[in-house]
């Protein structure tokens, strides 16, 4: 009898259709061309060349479970599917979306079943991220015995949306997004399936890869359109766009994708590189991020990565986010993309962040010991009596407005928390504190 996760639960078998069939309706491209080997599929070589993970594992036949990570459209189903069948296991597959624990509990059964006739079972599961804690915790005795051989399908971080314990049985591979050049491999082998070339001249191939954005299903479904089309002469990049949509750009708010860009954009700040802080920075704002997000970012760029070495950095970030919050959009987000220009050419300094970590562990580790006492007011009898105030020595009648007294806590060795860098600014900072440090330590020596 027929599994009933060969396919996804909740699917429909589909009715046999006798050659030359009449009524057959027409397979999709994607289909028509799906690889029939390991050695077919086009892209992912960082898993599936000689020395590569997947080629390794083939060559010894040792498998280990495996969780696939990577973006749409660039092969994990059907790598899997092929896995299943160079290794001569039974192929099932499920999607966390549609299935539960009741679900999985049939397709352990059925792979035991299987297994006790000698038959093993690759069990691959899209969007594995989606099933929870307890849901992910009942793959592992199934995975430790042998009823299974896992192979997950994410297009999220495994270690923020799998399970510690599942993660360690098995092995991460990255999937890639295809490049341009495995795109254009994709196309040759589409139009020798057609039976004729795209209707294209060469800039509009290369927008059509654009508009794919490295996802080689989305790929296929644009040559399908195209291939269609009766036109006359090769179409032009202007005239494919006026065509196609250009598909989506692949841009989670809340998820990896965001964290990425993010980070681009912080490190290309910090690094002064003017033209990829804007473009991580567009990239954003096309993918649908909120402005005001990004002007809180560069605001703290500006105060993490600038500080005082350029004081005037966090005054243009707030100013250009108020511009947003007058403007709107789209013209409060130049404002937003000028501060990131600004920042990105600013002098960097962390000196300002490294310093209040330094005094916030030193606060941590001294507790509540209190301030020298000549230092406090002493505004009652008592608290003069106490010693409140005594031996303070007022700056402004010091000779250069400078007394030199010991401000930390009695007991407690002075700290040098603070040292700016030279540059920008902070420059001038240095001096300052190299011309007081000078002055406390004759001032002391006075005493």
């Amino acid at each position: 009898m027929a599994d009933l996760f060969d396919s996804a639960p909740g699917s429909e078998p589909e009715r046999p259709v006798a050659a030359g069939d009449a009524k057959a309706p027409p397979r999709p491209l994607a289909d028509r061309l799906r690889p029939a080997t390991l050695a077919e599929v086009i892209g992912q070589r960082q898993i599936l060349g000689p020395e590569a993970p997947l080629g390794a594992m083939l060559e010894s036949g040792n498998f280990s479970s495996l969780i696939f990570w990577g973006p749409p459209g660039v092969g994990k189903t059907t790598i899997a599917r092929l896995l299943a069948a160079e290794t001569d296991l039974h192929f099932v597959q499920i999607s966390a979306i549609f299935s539960g624990v009741a679900d999985l509990k049939k397709v352990f059964e059925a792979a035991k079943m299987r297994r006790t006739n000698g038959k093993g079972t690759l069990l691959f599961v899209d969007e594995i991220h989606r099933f929870n804690k307890a849901q992910q915790d009942g793959f592992l005795p199934h995975m430790e015995d042998g009823t299974i051989l896992l192979v997950g399908a994410t297009t999220e971080n495994p270690s923020f949306e799998l399970n510690a314990a599942l993660l360690s049985r098995a092995q991460v591979l990255v999937l890639e997004r295809l490049s341009d050049a495995d795109l254009e491999d994709l196309t040759t082998r589409a139009e020798a399936e057609l039976g004729k070339t795209l209707p294209l001249t060469d800039g509009a191939r290369a927008a059509l890869f654009e508009m794919a954005d490295g996802d080689g299903r989305a790929a296929l479904n644009l040559i399908e359109q195209v291939a269609g089309w009766k036109v006359g002469e090769p179409l032009d990049r202007a005239q494919l766009s006026a065509r196609l949509t250009r598909r989506a750009t692949k841009y989670d708010k809340t998820g990896d994708e965001h964290y990425n860009l993010i980070s681009a954009l912080h490190k290309s700040v910090r690094g002064s590189d003017p033209d990829a802080a804007v473009y991580w920075f567009a990239r954003m704002l096309k993918g649908g991020e909120d402005p005001r997000f990004l002007a809180r970012r560069l605001t703290r760029m500006a105060v993490e990565d600038i500080g005082l070495a350029d004081p005037q950095a966090q005054t243009i970030c707030l100013g250009a986010w108020e511009a947003y919050e007058r403007l709107g959009s789209p013209e409060g987000e130049l404002a937003l993309a000028q501060a990131v220009l600004y920042l990105a050419l600013a002098p960097k300094s962390n000196a300002g962040y490294v310093a209040y970590k330094a005094a916030m562990a030193l606060a941590e580790k001294t507790g509540s010991v209190a301030p020298p006492k000549h230092i406090l007011n002493a505004p009652t009898r008592l608290m003069r009596e106490q010693g409140y105030g005594r031996g303070y020595a007022y700056d402004h009648d010091a000779e250069d407005g400078f007394s030199g007294q010991d401000y930390f806590p009695e007991g407690l060795a002075r700290a040098d928390l603070y040292q700016p860098v030279e540059r920008g600014f902070e420059r001038d900072l240095r001096k300052r504190l190299d011309y007081f440090s000078r002055l406390r330590a004759e001032r002391q020596a006075e005493d």
